[in-house]
């Protein structure tokens, strides 16, 4: 089983721009989607519904922003939108849908860098995650978390680490959380098929030569609990020229399931 993520940054845009060929040459068997920026209703038939996928929308209410979505092949059950504290999950930022013995997590954490305010959402947001996580990670079902984390966990994961220890994104106690989320069992699927390597980063910033000269962040994660974690095979982060629609590059798990 192929488990994709991928922040689109916009799904409309992503399918003017030739995602479905994409789809074609990644081959996924099930996709997580983040920042759609779209309900399906605002989405020609052929996509809302696309063919030969099951599809389940986690739009924002807010219209044009966030939102997540899981696709896949065979058919999935929704089993929780949120987490699972009773706050309502408005911006459309965790699906978790179970598929052929598998639990997926479509998950779009926030950004805090365009206003301290967004920034004080983000860390209101990371303190409600942990138990949350914790619990999911006890799971006997394999689960696999997939998203945009919007948080470079070490200087391996950002091209230009030195100036940016004060960015949103690659704060300290940010990067403390994202190792307390590994510390509770959590296993970083890509980093351990990598190895103790810079990137492979997964989005760039569009100004300059970013993406062309591979000088981005590492923010898009496939995290296993431990019973997917013994199934995990190769990962790839999906960086080729034709395969981009987005600022943000595909990244996948195969599962030996």
């Amino acid at each position: 089983m192929r488990i994709t993520t991928w922040n689109v940054n916009g799904l409309r845009a992503a399918l003017r721009k030739g995602l479905p060929e994409r789809l074609d040459a990644i081959k996924p068997d099930v996709l997580l989607l983040q920042e759609i920026r779209v309900k399906p209703e605002q989405l020609d038939p052929e996509w809302s519904a696309p063919s030969g996928w099951h599809v389940t929308w986690h739009p924002a209410e807010r219209p044009g922003y966030a939102g997540t979505a899981v696709w896949s092949r065979s058919p999935h059950k929704v089993v929780e939108t949120g987490l699972g504290d009773g706050v309502a999950d408005d911006e459309g930022r965790v699906l978790r849908v179970k598929v052929e013995g598998v639990q997926v997590v479509s998950l779009y954490l926030p950004s805090g860098s365009s206003s301290p305010q967004r920034q004080v959402a983000k860390e209101a947001w990371m303190a409600r995650f942990h138990p949350w996580a914790e619990k999911l990670k006890r799971a006997r079902t394999p689960t696999v978390m997939g998203g945009d984390f919007n948080i470079a966990h070490t200087e391996r994961d950002i091209f230009y680490a030195k100036s940016n220890q004060n960015q949103s994104g690659f704060l300290p106690h940010e990067r403390e959380w994202f190792g307390g989320v590994l510390g509770l069992g959590w296993r970083d699927v890509v980093r351990e098929d990598a190895g103790d390597v810079d990137g492979p980063y997964s989005w760039w910033s569009n100004r300059g030569q970013a993406r062309a000269l591979d000088r981005g962040w590492r923010i898009d994660y496939l995290l296993a609990n431990p019973a997917a974690s013994k199934l995990a095979g190769s990962t790839q982060t999906h960086r080729e020229a034709g395969l981009q629609c987005s600022d943000h590059a595909p990244v996948s798990v195969d599962l030996k399931v």
